[in-house]
């Protein structure tokens, strides 16, 4: 089950500390295989393989965001026994692996520490008032508005055909969450956001600190929604002081 779930950028013997990384809408794993480049050796990296793309193509997409985190939490048990584990989500990614954090808590096993990236969270969901849900054409703008980087692939009709299923689904499951008050995290949570992004602002990122008894950080770099590309060697810098320090 692991192995369906996970894709390793770096599992060596000696990684104890495993920094399990959660992809935005529309995303894939592959989009923290660098990571491990700017991360100390002993920090394993795997990123979470989500249902409906890349190797999974074919199969069915989750029923729900909270259905995803159930499925993603059972497949990190046994790692979540023998390591620590670090959670790092971006966006719609920040949902799931802090529901994901939840039920390893429940489990007995809570992570070492919850990383949220560009998410508003999930007590503040029920006021907004945001949908993603459209036509294609609207599903396809909403993402080129916060990301440009992808009309190339948007331009291709073939791409467009193999990548906006996801999109689509993914856009439903962000629509269908409702959030709501959560248990509290035994773990400390650190917020990362870029300083124009249009979806949350830092005063928003700050309220995760309502959902943890060990404390919260917040550290606001440059850039819109996808900050954390071109300020990877910034976030992964922080990334090596929040890992060396829990």
């Amino acid at each position: 089950m692991k192995e369906l779930w996970l894709r390793p950028y770096r599992d060596d013997e000696g990684c104890k500390t495993k920094l399990i990384c959660f992809p935005h809408a529309g995303g894939w794993a592959s989009a923290y295989r660098t990571w491990s480049r700017g991360l100390p050796p002993e920090i394993g990296v795997l990123a979470v393989r989500y249902p409906g793309r890349e190797e999974r193509l074919a199969e069915p997409f989750p029923t729900g965001l909270e259905a995803l985190a159930d499925d993603v939490a059972a497949a990190l048990a046994d790692l979540a026994r023998t390591n620590r584990l670090v959670l790092f989500g971006h966006s719609m990614g920040a949902s799931v692996a802090h529901e994901v954090a939840l039920r390893l808590q429940e489990q007995g096993n809570p992570p070492a520490a919850l990383c949220v990236s560009g998410r508003r969270p999930p007590q503040t969901l029920p006021m907004w008032g945001r949908k993603y849900s459209g036509t294609d054409e609207e599903v396809l703008a909403d993402v080129l508005r916060l990301d440009d980087s992808r009309a190339e692939i948007f331009a291709d009709p073939g791409m467009r055909e193999i990548v906006l299923p996801a999109i689509r689904e993914d856009y439903r499951m962000v629509d269908e969450y409702r959030g709501g008050p959560r248990p509290l995290l035994d773990a400390p949570v650190f917020g990362y956001t870029g300083d124009a992004d249009t979806e949350v602002t830092a005063e928003l990122m700050r309220e995760w600190a309502d959902l943890t008894r060990m404390g919260f950080r917040l550290r606001v770099l440059p850039g819109g929604h996808f900050y954390l590309r071109a300020e990877e060697d910034a976030l992964l810098a922080d990334l090596c002081d929040v890992l060396s320090g829990i």
